[in-house]
Parts: C-alpha cells; structure tokens; sequence
C-alpha cells in the first residue's frame, strides 16, 4: 500500500469518527477522504502541496 491509499484510508476512517449522520455526514466524509488522498499523493511526489502555499513572484 503507498501513502497515497494509506492517506484516503486514513481520512474515511477520521471522517467515520466524526460522522453524525444525514447529507453533511456525507460531504464531511468526502472532504476529509479527499483532505487525506491529497496529503497521500502529496506524500508519494504525485502532487506539490507546496506550490498551493507558495505566493506568486511578482516580476
């Protein structure tokens, strides 16, 4: 298993935690699975996290 998959596990089950129930239940688990796919592939060099957080140079 590769961290991009250990990252989507690890968000649906922290989504799963805080699950209430009902639509917003849903879109809490989606977003923290997605939360968690990207921090994964950000891991494994798929995605540069960095380049988001990063202003661009003015010049």
């Amino acid at each position: 298993m590769n961290n991009t998959v250990i990252g989507l596990v690890t968000g649906l089950l922290l989504a799963l935690a805080g699950i209430i129930g009902g639509f917003g239940g849903f879109v809490f688990a989606v977003l923290l699975g997605g939360l968690g796919l990207a921090i994964g592939a950000h891991r494994d060099g798929h995605v540069d996290l960095g380049a988001l957080l990063r202003g661009r140079g003015r010049g």
